[in-house]
């Protein structure tokens, strides 16, 4: 599989995609989280095992200053506690476990898979994921894998988050195109160029606003990150977005027609709950 070092912008002149890729890289959407719970070092480490090109992750911020890798505002969804993250230190997080709980509650915007996605696994507790240990699993995993880092933030904390992100990456020595920052805001885009002008930058959108069907992108966004249900109604858009210089990562691609659709037109990531499908599909076509 041909990969394209980061996302293919260069900084400090005009902005423009390298060469396309042959094939897309494969992304882990919060770990292998068809088989493994979400956001636990479990599906992490399962998607380096299934040869992954990158993993995907959502942060959000204690009270106490900590990066947790979490999707939700609460913690009812995806653990055993009660609460809002922003108003729970890392030391209670600690001691919940994330592992062996999978309900309906419609807080997160993805499908959510049935509970069987347990089974596969001993029940043991399992504490909340940290941002600087899931570093260490891509630093250590001894080929280059890339993550993507989504900021999840209450209006309490403002830009407190895309600023602790930057710092940690910068102590781990990670502020490189290794690393891209997520958000459906582009003020959190603005505020990570800022901080930190060389990690790219992914817009991501369950709708493409009028201003930028052309593939155009907001001030402060690199890549264009499209849900798939914008490219089953609109699958040209992929063409847009590359004849205007950018890549483009859809979100989040599961489904086997989906996976056909995606490769068909051309994305340069495919963000995914089940990597080993999409990387079996892969293998498939070259054959």
């Amino acid at each position: 599989m041909q990969i394209v070092p980061g996302v293919g912008v260069a900084r400090g002149r005009a902005r423009r995609i390298i060469a396309p890729v042959v094939a897309p890289r494969v992304v882990a959407h919060r770990g292998s989280s068809a088989s493994h719970a979400e956001h636990t070092r479990a599906a992490y480490e399962r998607a380096l095992v299934e040869g992954v090109d990158g993993l995907e992750c959502d942060v959000r911020l204690t009270v106490d200053g900590h990066l947790v890798c979490l999707h939700d505002r609460t913690l009812s969804r995806t653990s055993d506690a009660r609460g809002r993250i922003s108003e729970t230190p890392l030391a209670d997080l600690q001691t919940a476990d994330f592992g062996n709980w999978a309900t309906d509650l419609p807080e997160s915007a993805d499908d959510l898979v049935g509970e069987d996605r347990f089974d596969a696994y001993d029940r043991v507790r399992v504490p909340v994921l940290a941002l600087e240990e899931l570093l260490g699993l891509v630093a250590d995993c001894g080929r280059r894998v890339d993550l993507l880092v989504e900021t999840k933030h209450p209006t309490r904390y403002g830009g407190l988050v895309e600023q602790r992100l930057v710092e940690t990456l910068r102590h781990y020595a990670m502020l490189d195109s290794r690393v891209s920052v997520m958000s459906f805001a582009t003020s959190a885009l603005r505020r990570t160029r800022r901080l930190a002008p060389e990690l790219p930058t992914v817009q991501l959108m369950s709708r493409v606003p009028l201003l930028y069907r052309d593939g155009s992108l907001p001030v402060g966004a690199d890549v264009a990150g499209p849900s798939v249900d914008i490219l089953r109604a609109h699958p040209r858009y992929v063409e847009r977005v590359h004849a205007a210089g950018h890549p483009l990562f859809v979100w989040t691609v599961d489904a086997p027609s989906d996976i056909d659709l995606v490769l068909g037109l051309g994305v340069d990531a495919v963000i995914t709950n089940q990597p080993a499908e999409v990387l079996a599909r892969l293998r498939q076509e070259a054959g």
